[in-house]
Parts: structure tokens; sequence; C-alpha cells
């Protein structure tokens, strides 16, 4: 069934808050699992946040059926995927073709940062420090410590930190297997995406198929949804060059969505199981208006400072966190809900739950509780 909806004569037609969270569960695949496959869902959702090590792995698990981590594991040891920093200046897991083209649609942002670091970059010429950084990645992956060191040797009046940083904005750098594979990852070594791909780089793309592609993934958004996601600014005129292909809508508070005319928008009522997503899952940041998925009142509540929680969707929006502990042999599942729960949701929830620790972990035995909020310094 559509989204109820409604409109008057003066007025475009309004998607609720329930609506807008079940249309982009729907293409975020967690309404129901996908068949597809690990490279496809990767493409599909235009990368997966790779700030950690496990967590793409969890994505997948949430999203897709009979999902193996071997198999995203794989596709990184073929370079088919990669691990390279693009959206939000965030280290993202994107198919080989993705981060050859997202790096240059996001690369004059990444430059920016820089203003950020200018004190310590004082008297560092950065075009040479591109080629230095690039000379030196290109005739072997390089360890970050082992990078900033031959840097320092350049620039010894430097800092250190924003010698790496700076590396790290210019040049388009992936970190190299083993690091990212799954129960076999290694220390960060890092080359050029183009050098450990064998091909080079696209020119900078228009922005057009990636507001497309983003509107299939994450919409209906608004101009600001779609530039928080990217870390873009002054994207309006994508949008307005698009209209005449998309179809628009407005939120409860008025603000104007864009949506692809061919994308599911089911009924407000469509049923969401429970999903286990980790720490900084893009569902969670793919928005500037997160309401759609976060209730105001759990607002901040996945994470501390910089250290995030593994967020559980019930009826589809963040109501709590989880943490997995070992005992021994034993897999411990922790679930502290941010609200009252009824039985039938501690069911589902305990039954999901039992199901991710057997897939994704080789403990023999599995606790499922719910308790104290534990945090992960403890």
């Amino acid at each position: 069934m559509a989204a109820k909806t409604h409109r008057t004569a003066a007025h475009p037609t309004v998607l609720s808050t329930r609506a807008l969270n079940r249309a982009t569960l729907d293409r975020q695949l967690l309404l129901r699992r996908s068949a597809m496959s690990a490279k496809d869902a990767v493409a599909h959702l235009l990368g997966l946040q790779a700030q950690n090590t496990k967590p793409p792995y969890f994505q997948l698990y949430a999203r897709l059926t009979d999902f193996d981590p071997e198999e995203l594991s794989a596709l990184m040891e073929s370079r088919e995927v990669v691990r390279i920093v693009t959206l939000r200046s965030t280290l993202h897991t994107h198919t080989a073709d993705d981060a050859l083209t997202l790096r240059p649609l996001v690369q004059a942002a990444r430059e920016r940062e820089l203003k950020t670091f200018r004190r310590g970059l004082e008297g560092v010429d950065l075009d040479r420090l591109a080629a230095v950084a690039e000379e030196l990645v290109v005739e072997r992956p390089r360890p970050v410590k082992e990078l900033r060191e031959e840097l320092l040797a350049h620039w010894p009046d430097a800092d250190p930190l924003a010698l790496t940083v700076a590396a790290r904005c210019l040049l388009p750098l992936v970190q190299v297997t083993p690091r990212g594979m799954w129960g076999r990852s290694g220390q960060v070594a890092l080359t050029t995406v183009e050098h450990w791909l064998g091909r080079p780089a696209e020119p900078v793309p228009a922005p057009d198929a990636t507001v497309l592609r983003y509107l299939g993934a994450f919409g209906p958004a608004s101009v600001m949804d779609f530039q928080a996601w990217a870390g873009l600014t002054r994207t309006k005129e994508v949008f307005e060059r698009l209209r005449p292909r998309l179809l628009t809508f407005r939120d409860e508070r008025g603000v104007e969505l864009f949506d692809l005319p061919d994308a599911p928008r089911p009924d407000p009522g469509t049923p969401a199981p429970p999903r286990f997503l980790p720490e900084f899952d893009n569902l969670l940041l793919g928005h500037a208006d997160r309401t759609r998925v976060i209730p105001a009142v759990n607002k901040g509540r996945n994470g501390v400072g910089n250290q995030a929680y593994g967020s559980v969707l019930i009826d589809g929006f963040f109501d709590a966190v989880w943490r997995v502990e070992r005992d021994g042999g034993t897999a411990i599942l922790t679930v502290q809900p941010l609200r009252n729960l009824v039985r039938d949701e501690r069911a589902e929830i305990t039954e999901e739950a039992a199901r991710m620790l057997t897939a994704m972990t080789d403990a023999t035995d599995h606790d499922v509780r719910f308790g104290t909020f534990l945090d992960y310094g403890d």
C-alpha cells in the first residue's frame, strides 16, 4: 500500500514522520532483508560508514539475507571494494567504481579542511607535499607513522598531525588489506586509490547522478539532508535542475522534500522488525533532520563524546542501545531500552539478537540481556 498522505488545494502532499521512516527503511533494506549481493548492497547504499573495521559487516548483516562476512572480506581482498575517506571526511567502504567517482566529487571539501590546520602547515608547499606523499605511498603502502616521519624529514618545523591530515586531504588514500578484513585486520597502511585499483580516478563529476542515487537510498529528502550526508554545500541549484524529473513533498515542519517518482513509499503502518545497527550507521547520519529515525527524546543518546554505541531500531525508530562482550565461549549481548518495551517487543528483539550472535560471532553460547546502559570504557 502507498503511504497515506494528505493534500489541500494550497499545499503539496505532506509526509508524516512515520511515512518518511518507512520509506527510508525500505530503501535502506531494513524493512525486509534483501537477497542482493554484498557488492550490490554497498553500491546501492553509496558506501558503508567504516570508521571502525567491524561496522560494515554488521551493516550488511542487518540488511541482507544469509549474509556471510567472508563475502565482503573477499571483495576487499579482490579490490572490488576499498576503504577510503569520502563523505563528511569519514572513512567509508565503497565499491571501486564509487571510490573513483565520489572522492573527486568531494575533493574540494576535503581540501577546505586544511584551513583548520593552516598554523601547523606554515611554510609547507602543499603541491610539493602532495607530490612527496604520493611518491612515498606509490612506492609501497606506508603505515601512518612511517608516512608522518618521512614528511617530517622534509618539513621538520611543521605539525606532524597536520602533515598526515594534509596528505589524506590532498590525496585519495585507501587503507590496503588486510586492514578491515573479517577476522584478519592489520595496521593502517596507505596508498592511492588509483595505484591500488590500477586505473585512474574519474574527472570531477556533476553531482546530479549522486543526488538521484542518494534519493534512491535515503529519500524522500531535502537539499539540506543531501548536504548533511555528502558533506557538501550549495547544491540547491542541482535539485532545481533535477526538479522536472522529481516529485516534491513537504514534511510536517513544512520543509520541501524531493523524491524519485518510482521510489517506494510504503504505508506508514507497514511493520518494521527490530534491527541491530552498529555505531555510525549511515541511516542515523544521512539526513540533516534525523527525526525520521531518531525520536527527539533520544537525540544524542547513542553515544558519549566521540564514542558511539550500537543502535537498536524498534518499530523502525532508534529506541535502544546495544553492545556485545565475551565471557569465555559465551557472547553476551546487552540491550538497554530507552523507553518501556512491551513483552512482544522484547521477544522479537531477543530473537533477532540471537540470530545475529549466531551469524556474526564464533561463540558457542549466547546470552541476551536487557540491562543497565554500559559504557564502552568499562
